[in-house]
């Protein structure tokens, strides 16, 4: 049986373009799966803040303290490369108190966390 050149030419180009989406499927699913933020947490509180923690996917998973040191009351720290796996992740603040503070960053742009002392701490009570 012979093929014509036309019909080869059709074929190569529809598994040409097969592969090309493919390919950009799996690069949109590893993009988004590996989606990072920056968290930029200022403390307009009087109180110290000695741990973050950054719970992804599930907010009752908190990972390990994020902070090396604390933010004193008018300080600043960001947190690089938080991970994201969905809309949003949550960020815990825990104060010198034993208390904490909850902030749901969104993953679709670097975020700005601002601690006041409006903002009302969990102390477990």
């Amino acid at each position: 049986m012979k093929v014509s050149h036309t019909r080869t030419k059709r074929l190569l180009v529809v598994f040409v373009t097969g592969v090309v989406c493919l390919l950009g499927i799996g690069l949109a699913v590893r993009a988004r799966t590996s989606n990072t933020i920056s968290v930029t947490i200022t403390n307009h509180s009087t109180r110290e803040i000695r741990h973050i923690y950054v719970a992804a996917g599930d907010p009752n998973n908190w990972g390990p303290d994020q902070l090396n040191g604390s933010i004193p009351a008018g300080g600043s720290a960001t947190l690089s490369n938080v991970g994201c796996d969905g809309a949003s992740v949550r960020v815990i603040a825990e104060d010198n108190n034993g208390c904490f503070v909850y902030y749901n960053a969104a993953c679709d742009a670097n975020q700005t966390w601002e601690i006041t002392d409006a903002t009302a701490p969990d102390c477990g009570r």
